[in-house]
């Protein structure tokens, strides 16, 4: 059997887009699938925590499961959350995005247990020997408190379904671990500017990122997310990160996914209403974004109307 494919570059966690009721809007999951390949993001995770997963009904994720398979744009992976409550649970899911036809699957810790990393590690592993797919693993102890060591994420590397790392600490020297052992996996992290992973990530040999913000500034996130194979893409890198850096601030201001969709709502991009009890941002901080993305003329560059906060926000 081939081994897995790895994703790299750009893998961005999506939005729900929801209609005016609150259902599911598929077909603004088919108009963000094919803006993101248009702008070179690499891969996608739908239903991660950015897609207000938590707050989706089992019947609305086998739905965005099965319809947006159909949509997959040709060359862009597309992985599925499919952290369930519990190990059953969560194979139950895995299984169901096999059948679909998904790429493959991110699974954290399930929340609110904060169970020890041994049974975090067995967990993981459980779910890998069960279904012969592609796994990606989400370290992510601000929502799940379970934090894995480096030493246990490099023990699951070692399964040949696990095919990426999510890093989600503020621990340089556990990236760098990961990165000197060399493992069979994509090393990726999160794109907060406040967790500081990103530069020292991709400067250690990292794959790429895992982030949000690529829901605003794909092509943007696309140079900041290549594996450095040259001075030229760490130089790059670099400039982009430090170019982007408002709106990098702007999308962690608030509660995943508060920001980022507001934003978008703002702008015209299908994103629709929050799942209550989240709400959006008041007119004064959207703005805020909205400035972030005139300043670097970004409407421009991807077309956006830019209304003003309080007439965007209606």
């Amino acid at each position: 059997m081939a081994p897995h494919q790895h994703p790299t570059g750009s893998f961005v966690a999506l939005v729900t887009p929801m209609n005016r009721d609150g259902s599911i809007d598929l077909e603004g999951f088919r108009t963000l699938l094919a803006w993101h390949a248009d702008n070179g993001t690499s891969a996608v995770l739908i239903m991660g925590s950015t897609g207000e997963v938590s707050m989706l009904t089992p019947d609305e994720k086998r739905t965005i499961i099965r319809e947006t398979v159909k949509m997959k744009p040709g060359g862009m992976q597309m992985f599925y959350g499919c952290t369930g409550a519990n190990t059953d649970m969560t194979i139950d899911m895995v299984r169901y995005a096999k059948a679909e036809g998904a790429d493959g699957a991110i699974i954290a810790a399930p929340a609110y247990i904060c169970a020890a990393n041994a049974d975090i590690v067995d967990y993981v592993t459980e779910v890998m020997d069960a279904v012969d797919f592609p796994i990606g693993f989400y370290n992510n102890p601000p929502r799940v408190k379970t934090d894995l060591h480096w030493s246990d994420l490099l023990a699951l590397a070692k399964h040949p379904n696990m095919v990426v790392l999510k890093e989600s600490t503020t621990r340089v020297g556990q990236v760098a671990q990961i990165c000197a052992a060399e493992p069979d996996m994509a090393i990726m992290c999160c794109c907060s500017p406040n967790l500081g992973l990103v530069i020292p990530t991709m400067a250690l040999g990292g794959h790429g990122t895992a982030n949000m913000t690529g829901n605003l500034i794909p092509r943007e996130m696309a140079v900041i997310s290549k594996p450095w194979a040259s001075g030229e893409d760490a130089f790059a890198c670099r400039q982009a990160w430090l170019d982007n850096l408002s709106v990098l601030h702007f999308a962690y201001s608030a509660i995943n996914p508060v920001a980022v969709k507001s934003l978008m709502r703002a702008v015209g991009l299908p994103s629709g209403p929050l799942r209550r009890p989240l709400k959006p941002l008041a007119p004064a901080a959207l703005q805020t974004g909205l400035d972030a993305l005139a300043a670097l003329e970004l409407d421009k560059r991807y077309g956006f109307t830019l209304k003003p906060a309080a007439i965007a926000a209606e």
